[in-house]
């Protein structure tokens, strides 16, 4: 039985963290996102930001496709980590600013995180990154900074 939160560190890259943030400032201000975006802005407060060249490929980024586990439910899902706008509600697609998509950015293969929902415990395993954007492409002007 999960009894608490556990929160593994988190790897956010520079070209990711502007916008998330402003999302989760932004999803703030509606309640149908207020949850999610909660928990999106506690994972960025708590990020170490790095160079997309200095991201590891085992790292959940934004486009990346991910396969993890729902640790309450032993479920095993294959997705593609989008922004809400590109969310068309497919099942093979999780938007960031959605609990699952909040407690998968920046999450490392083989790290869990736990948390407390008002339905009760929450805990996501990322078993594998299938494919990162960011190991196939650096942005260089963001090398310079």
């Amino acid at each position: 039985m999960i009894k608490q939160e556990t929160l593994p560190p988190v790897t956010i890259s520079t070209g990711d963290y502007d916008r998330l943030a402003f999302l989760a400032s932004f999803g703030l201000n509606f309640q149908q996102d207020r949850p999610a975006a909660t928990m999106l802005a506690n994972e960025l407060i708590r990020a170490t930001v790095v160079t997309p060249r200095a991201l590891p490929p085992s790292v959940a980024t934004m486009h990346s496709r991910l396969e993890f586990r729902d640790d309450v439910t032993w479920d095993v899902r294959c997705v593609t980590l989008v922004y809400p706008d590109e969310d068309a509600g497919e099942a093979d697609q999780v938007s960031v600013l959605s609990p699952e998509g909040a407690a998968l950015i920046g999450l490392s293969e083989g790290r869990s995180i736990t948390w407390r929902t008002s339905k009760g415990w929450r805990s996501l395993t990322l078993l594998r990154v299938l494919y990162q954007p960011h190991g196939r492409f650096v942005e260089p002007w963001r090398e310079l900074s």
